[in-house]
This record gives structure tokens, sequence and C-alpha cells, in this order.
């Protein structure tokens, strides 16, 4: 069974710093893409980072560039995004993304963590 999981959301202050996790279990994670997306309250998913299944190249999002930072660990199944320099429109469902390095519409989702930023 596929699985995608996220973890370590929950509430920040403007300022501080988060580290979300996502496992990943039903496939062979090596040969995914992954990306973070976060979808605000009452606004529509965007693409916050991602990352080649090699761990080679990343890109990410304009508003989060120099603040946060995605990882990967193929030994683990694991996919991170250090988010440091928080601002309260950060505040979203964090959700991990996976997609097939050669098959197309071959995509996982997790079902998401909450962050908030607030003072």
């Amino acid at each position: 069974q596929v699985q995608l999981v996220e973890s370590g959301g929950g509430l920040v202050q403007p300022g501080g710093s988060l580290r979300l996790s996502c496992v990943a279990s039903g496939f062979i994670f090596s040969f995914y893409d992954m990306s973070w997306y976060r979808q605000p309250p009452g606004k529509e998913r965007e693409l916050v980072a991602a990352i080649l299944s090699a761990g080679s190249s990343t890109n990410y999002a304009d508003s989060v560039k120099g603040r946060f930072t995605i990882s990967r660990d193929n030994a683990k199944n694991m996919v991170y995004l250090q988010m440091n320099s928080l601002k309260p429109e950060d505040t979203a469902v964090y959700y991990c993304k996976a997609d097939h390095r050669a098959v197309l519409m071959r995509t996982y989702w997790g079902k998401g963590t909450l962050v908030t930023v607030s003072s």
C-alpha cells in the first residue's frame, strides 16, 4: 500500500523554524522526484520546493527562496523541508508529493500537516 505521511507541523512564532518530514512506503522511493506543496486557508495549493530523485537538483518558489531547504534521504525513504524565518503568510497545510521520474501521471500525495505561524 502506497503511503506518504507528513509530520512536524505545528504552531510557531514569526521568525521561528520548523522541520517537516515525509516518510514514504509502498513504492521505490529512489525512482520518484519529491516535492512539497502548501495550501493556505482559502487559497489554491501551490508548489513550495522540489527535489529530483537522486537529490541532484532542487527548485523553490520565489516566496521561500533563501528561507526553506528541501532534502531527501533515499536510504530512509524520507524527504524533509527545513523552514526558517517563518512568516504569517507561510501558514498553510503542507503536503508531500511523489512523481515518478519516468512515468507520467504516476503521482502520490500525502494527507498534509498544518503549519501555523502566529504570535
